[in-house]
């Protein structure tokens, strides 16, 4: 087969949940013989297409910044969208799978799929739902409608989780919703070795205020009282970057924390989860949270917040990790109670990983795909 991935950014030059979930797919997907393809913003030099790990890469338009105040930028969706059009009439694809992120995108597939009969799948990692009304006040209205719009653009629909499905069916999809969660490659996480220095407390992710690592770094400096050798490693970037930092100055913990940027290699990342204890990740919306699922596989217990948006809650047990509510004095007890128990808790963590190798997932998909083709 000959298969389109579309979504704006891509990994490796950005490092996000769904371009690292897309890279997975794709070199597996090549490695099994198909002919794969990934089309984004253009993030290198020379021409706009380069294979890399296998994996044809397409730059429809050099790439532009993804946030403004905060938020994801509509003239960027819209400008890929626009540019996506005439990249995809002049080639053919057996199948496309486009991320139902940021949305605009999906119109232009539909479009090119009607004029030249390619199938496509949506795959969607959140349904926001009205919580559009919460990102942009009365202006969520449009991001709303236009959700529900996406939702009825095909009849091929995947989720990456159990929740996501859910929230799909309350959107009024009718048709089948086959689940394909992101994974992790279980034999590299076990080759490789912790980083040199160790810490108490690791969140990995964009820093994004769904993610609320304001409310951990609260929680944190009310713990180093009771335990001030603690320490702290946050790694992501995002737009509440530099709120972040300046909270942690203001409470007087710069020496207990170090706030660190993505790291050049994915490998990096799972040395440093390795080479801490608990994974913290607070946030109320997650469509899946492949990060949590990384950290389970590290032998991390993961406390993350009980939230009914917050996929995370689906891959943790008694055994794996702790739900709290989103406030710093539960945050901070659930927080104590994984550093008191990790030990215990670390092959629990890693057993629960095994269900979602990378290779076990890809399979399933390649049949999806093939099903999709010849319905």
């Amino acid at each position: 087969m000959k298969i389109a991935f579309v979504y704006d950014v891509i990994y490796p030059y950005v490092k996000g949940g769904v371009e690292k979930r897309i890279h997975e797919l794709a070199t597996r997907l090549s490695a099994r013989g198909h002919d794969v393809h990934i089309i984004g913003m253009k993030y290198w030099e020379g021409a706009d297409s380069q294979k890399k790990d296998g994996v044809t890469l397409h730059g429809v338009f050099p790439s532009r910044e993804l946030y403004a105040d905060g938020r994801r930028t509509i003239r960027e969706a819209i400008y890929f969208s626009s540019r996506l059009i005439p990249f995809l009439m002049r080639e053919k694809f057996d199948i496309i799978d486009c991320q139902q992120f940021p949305y605009f995108p999906c119109f232009s597939v539909k479009l090119v799929s009607v004029l030249k009969k390619m199938p496509f799948v949506i795959t969607w990692h959140e349904v926001w739902g009205d919580y559009w009304y919460e990102y942009l006040g009365w202006k969520g209205v449009f991001g709303k409608t236009t959700e529900g719009l996406v939702s009825g653009l095909t009849p091929n629909i995947s989720a990456v989780s159990g929740i996501t499905a859910v929230n799909l069916r309350r959107l009024g999809v009718c048709s089948e919703i086959a689940v394909f969660p992101n994974g992790i490659d279980t034999v590299r996480v076990r080759t490789l070795s912790p980083a040199p220095h160790s810490s108490d407390i690791i969140f990995v992710g964009r820093l994004m205020k769904e993610k609320h690592v304001d409310v951990l770094v609260q929680a944190f400096a009310t713990l180093l009282p009771e335990k001030p050798g603690l320490t702290l490693v946050i790694l992501g970037e995002g737009p509440e970057r530099e709120a972040i930092r300046f909270l942690i100055r203001d409470r007087g913990i710069v020496d207990r924390v170090l706030l660190k940027p993505f790291v050049d290699t994915h490998d990096e990342v799972i040395s440093l989860m390795k080479s801490s204890h608990v994974c913290v990740i607070p946030s109320t919306r997650e469509g899946f949270g492949i990060a949590a699922l990384e950290a389970l596989a590290c032998g991390l217990p993961v406390v993350t917040v009980d939230h009914p948006d917050n996929a995370i809650r689906d891959l943790i047990s008694e055994e794996t990790g702790f739900l709290s509510s989103l406030t710093v004095e539960d945050l901070a007890g659930n927080i104590r109670c994984a550093l008191s128990r990790y030990p215990a808790m670390k092959t629990a963590c890693i057993r629960s990983a095994e269900f979602y190798d990378w290779d076990t997932v890809v399979i399933r998909l390649e049949r999806y795909y093939q099903s999709v083709l010849s319905p």
